[in-house]
């Protein structure tokens, strides 16, 4: 991904699970963050990544977006993420 780079040796699922944890954290949210890693890695590894982030983070990627986002966007990031588990 442009912008994006992987640290090291680090799995997939857990670096992406650390960059939207960042892009939502603190006040704001990092949209296009946000977006192009959800719209990137939906089909490839995106059970990993909420995996990685459940485990690390203690809530669910998809909780964790439906705090931080709103209407249409909102609808349009859970529907790319799945079931919430």
């Amino acid at each position: 991904l442009p912008g994006i780079r992987f640290m090291g040796a680090e799995h997939p699922g857990r670096y992406f699970a650390k960059v939207l944890h960042r892009a939502m954290k603190g006040l704001g949210t990092d949209d296009s963050t946000l977006l192009r890693v959800i719209v990137s890695r939906a089909e490839i590894d995106m059970q990993f990544i909420k995996a990685e982030y459940l485990k690390k983070y203690g809530k669910t990627l998809n909780d964790a977006v439906h705090s931080e986002t709103s209407g249409h966007y909102r609808a349009f990031l859970l529907a790319l993420l799945g079931p919430n588990h």
